[in-house]
């Protein structure tokens, strides 16, 4: 008999147990603790970081010039508390679509880096001179590649430390802008290709 009133307390004692964890489990789940085991391991979501200037591309399309294409003027507003001094602009441009191109191109090469330019206050207009030298590099690229028609591109501001030729790593560090997509015509003076 002593051994069953022994076992009988040992089972209650276990019954208390179970039911003191049940009591807790029901009481998590009812105030909403039990989300916490399903969020998921790992580094939390990086911030969404605001670019210190903002590009916008004037209404009017430009028309070609001499060279084969002309961006549309481009003007920045930016964050006083990140102003730069200096900064060149970077565009690429959609070479998907091209099939050939002349002799001694660079077939992977799908953007202009322009020299860098002074860029003060917070906001104002690219030189008119500065945007006429990027149509020129930008139209011997899309020349070598034998485009023609128009040629989606983008914008961007980097700061003026970029290298000449750099990958798109440096360009992500050093950009200072949000890409602006746009659309340009492109009339090849390379009739040949």
């Amino acid at each position: 008999m002593a051994c069953l009133a022994r076992r009988s307390r040992t089972n209650e004692g276990d019954d208390v147990r179970k039911d003191f964890l049940l009591a807790i489990e029901v009481f998590a789940f009812s105030t909403g603790c039990d989300n916490l085991d399903n969020k998921p391991y790992g580094p939390p979501p990086e911030a969404k970081v605001t670019a210190p200037y903002h590009l916008e591309f004037d209404a009017k399309a430009a028309e070609p010039n001499p060279t084969g294409v002309a961006l549309p003027a481009i003007s920045y507003t930016a964050n006083p508390k990140a102003l730069e001094r200096r900064a060149a602009l970077v565009v690429r441009f959609d070479a998907s679509g091209v099939k050939n191109g002349r002799p001694g191109n660079q077939p992977d090469k799908d953007r202009f880096i322009a020299a860098a330019v002074d860029i003060p206050g917070t906001g104002g207009m690219l030189p008119e001179y500065y945007v006429d030298s990027v149509d020129i590099g930008l139209a011997k690229l899309l020349g070598d590649r034998c485009m023609k028609g128009k040629v989606k591109i983008s914008v961007a501001v980097v700061r003026s430390t970029i290298r000449p030729d750099p990958d798109e790593t440096e360009i992500n560090a050093k950009r200072l802008s949000d890409w602006v997509p746009a659309e340009v015509s492109f009339k090849n003076p390379h009739p040949k290709c």
